[in-house]
């Protein structure tokens, strides 16, 4: 087992490096999110090819985006990395990670969607702590798209608790505790036969998508069972799962069919946590770390340690 590496904390005043990993953004959202993060207190510094595209879809060459990452970790002035946006295409950063760097180094990186498997083998091979939560012009650049109270913190180090004012309800109830691990369903789906597969195994998961039909989402976790990713799953909590609906169905299909799927599974599962793909309020959930689930008479997800050190 890789030991904990939590970053220190992120005071008031700090530097974040803004880069981009995947996909490129919309040019006229970069300022609206900047200022966002300016008015609380922080002082966000775009990487030098943030802006940068290349054809079809790409925010750069992978070299121009594995610079910027890297650059923003081996800077000491820099205090936490964000991402613009995700999309598509991080996953040609892999073999050119240098993940010796980053443990050295360690900052807190948000992001999500595209970026999960990018944050699962910085967290599987050097223990960093993955802040699963906004980014700059997906959520801080949109009306209230950014849960300020659970970003502050986990960047802080303030232990934290989440519960039915973040979304969250219950689909089976009970108790689990365990290591917080997980993202996009369908990024952690994808990375399944390749050398950088998750390491689900034994983690309390979160897990979360957009637009996939219950169907879908039903397959994709029947792949990830019968991969063996499953075993020893302390517990599950779903997100939003942001318009997983079927044209005319029953919008409660989506927890019909994650009953079903998990129906020989003796776990709590809750879902509607809003953090990654969602409608307003991104919370910020940071993964390699200890958490404690009750899916009782009031569900909760509570951080008993900081993700930060001082």
């Amino acid at each position: 087992m890789i030991p904990v590496n939590k970053p220190p904390l992120v005071g008031p005043g700090a530097k974040m490096a803004v880069v981009s990993l995947a996909s490129s953004f919309k040019a006229e959202l970069l300022p609206t999110g900047l200022e966002a993060l300016r008015r609380l207190g922080f002082n966000p510094v775009v990487a030098q090819h943030a802006s940068a595209k290349m054809r079809p879809y790409f925010a750069g060459s992978v070299s121009q985006r594995l610079e910027d990452l890297h650059g923003a970790f081996a800077d000491p002035e820099i205090a936490a990395i964000l991402c613009t946006r995700g999309g598509y295409g991080s996953n040609y950063l892999f073999s050119g990670l240098n993940l010796d760097l980053i443990a050295a180094n360690p900052k807190p990186l948000f992001a999500y969607s595209d970026l999960t498997n990018l944050q699962c083998r910085v967290l599987d091979e050097t223990g960093l702590v993955a802040f699963h939560g906004p980014m700059v012009t997906a959520d801080f650049a949109a009306r209230d798209g950014v849960d300020t109270p659970s970003f502050l913190a986990a960047i802080r180090g303030v232990p934290y608790k989440l519960g039915a004012a973040e979304g969250l309800r219950v689909l089976k109830g009970g108790r689990a505790e365990g290591t917080l691990y997980g993202g996009c369903l369908s990024l952690l789906t994808a990375s399944l036969g390749t050398p950088y597969a998750v390491r689900t195994e034994g983690k309390l998961l979160f897990i979360e998508d957009v637009g996939a039909k219950p169907y879908q989402v039903d397959r994709m976790l029947r792949q990830l069972i019968l991969a063996g990713k499953f075993e020893g799953i302390k517990g599950i909590v779903f997100g939003e799962m942001l318009d997983c609906v079927s044209p005319g169905a029953d919008p409660l299909l989506i927890e019909e069919a994650l009953l079903r799927v998990l129906e020989d599974f003796d776990f709590p599962v809750g879902i509607g946590l809003r953090s990654g793909h969602v409608s307003r309020g991104n919370v910020t959930l940071a993964m390699g770390i200890k958490v404690e689930l009750d899916l009782t008479d009031a569900p909760a997800l509570r951080f008993v340690e900081g993700a930060t050190r001082a």
